[in-house]
């Protein structure tokens, strides 16, 4: 992994006004262990591996002075710690060395470590130990596709930073010219069996009946690989799926099909911190309305085949 060091003196009484800048004061030299050095703290940013789509983005993301100012001291001296969980592309995966995350989630959490300039450590972890791990003070912050909904604002608080519902996979071209689910009537469509995308398809189903028109034929599959086959061998004209498995797959030429955002399913997923650090909320919403104003947040989306997920500000506990 790749490192850039850069200086952070005199930052604790910096009262500047926000901006993307460097915090090297020219006074301080890094030492072996990167600590507090003559004249100044020297802090070394941890930046996105090669394997990163976004890397290139993310390892341009320069400090906010205001907002470094602000950041908990515990955070300014540990580093952010941040889980999530592994296993859900694009939004997290392991890069070719098999044990550093990628993907949408680590890339942002990179980048807002980098804004604040603070170091990161990025944690897999399994999805139901998250919210318990940021309670006891493990971590300071999921990061880990999860929706923001009123039962768990009531364990954590969140700051919403993309917006996420169901897709579609498409034959490439769109040979059956699938716009949308009304369009789903009297064709055959692929999901995974006892999730939320059967349901979804189930919903459609009876939306043709009332609309007096053909039903929709459901094929169910234990995993997503065998209900995108269906797509593939034109055994089916669209596979229901989440838009981020959606977008991932259409993102590789040789799958050789498209994805299609199912509008109206929406809802924000959001990174969630413990309550009590209202201070480190405030930086993150800070420092993701920072990246969103320079345009570097929706780069990153984009990196990732993802812009469809974007929202315009940083919101705490949008979930309804």
């Amino acid at each position: 992994m790749n490192l850039r060091s850069i200086t952070l003196g005199a930052l604790l009484l910096a009262a500047t006004a926000c901006g993307a800048q460097s915090l090297d004061d020219g006074a301080a030299k890094a030492g072996p262990d990167g600590r507090r050095t003559p004249g100044g703290t020297t802090v070394t940013l941890d930046q996105a591996p090669a394997d990163d789509k976004a890397a290139a983005i993310v390892n341009a993301v320069t400090p906010d002075q205001a907002l470094a100012a602000k950041v908990p001291d515990a955070v300014r001296a540990e580093g952010l710690k941040v889980t999530t969980s592994v296993g859900y592309p694009p939004m997290e995966l392991f890069a070719s060395d098999g044990k550093t995350p990628i993907g949408l989630d680590p890339a942002l959490a990179r980048a807002i470590a980098r804004k604040l300039g603070v170091k990161v450590t990025i944690s897999d972890e399994d999805f139901n130990a998250q919210i318990p791990g940021v309670i006891t003070g493990r971590y300071d912050m999921i990061m880990s596709s999860m929706s923001d909904t009123p039962e768990r604002q009531a364990k954590v608080t969140f700051v919403d930073y993309v917006r996420a519902g169901a897709g579609m996979i498409l034959k490439a071209g769109n040979p059956a010219g699938v716009k949308g689910p009304a369009d789903l009537c009297g064709r055959t469509v692929s999901v995974v069996d006892n999730g939320s995308s059967l349901e979804l398809a189930e919903t459609y189903d009876k939306d043709c009946g009332k609309a007096g028109k053909s039903g929709v034929t459901i094929l169910k599959f234990p995993g997503d690989q065998e209900a995108l086959l269906q797509v593939r061998n034109g055994r089916a004209q669209a596979n229901i799926t989440d838009y981020v498995v959606a977008a991932y797959k259409a993102a590789d030429p040789g799958q050789k099909v498209e994805a299609l955002a199912v509008d109206g399913t929406e809802s924000p997923w959001g990174i969630g911190m413990n309550p009590k650090d209202e201070q480190l909320v405030e930086c993150v919403r800070g420092a993701l309305d920072a990246l969103i104003a320079s345009g570097e947040y929706g780069g990153i989306l984009k990196a990732w085949s993802l812009e469809k997920l974007a929202v315009p500000s940083a919101v705490v506990n949008g979930g309804k």
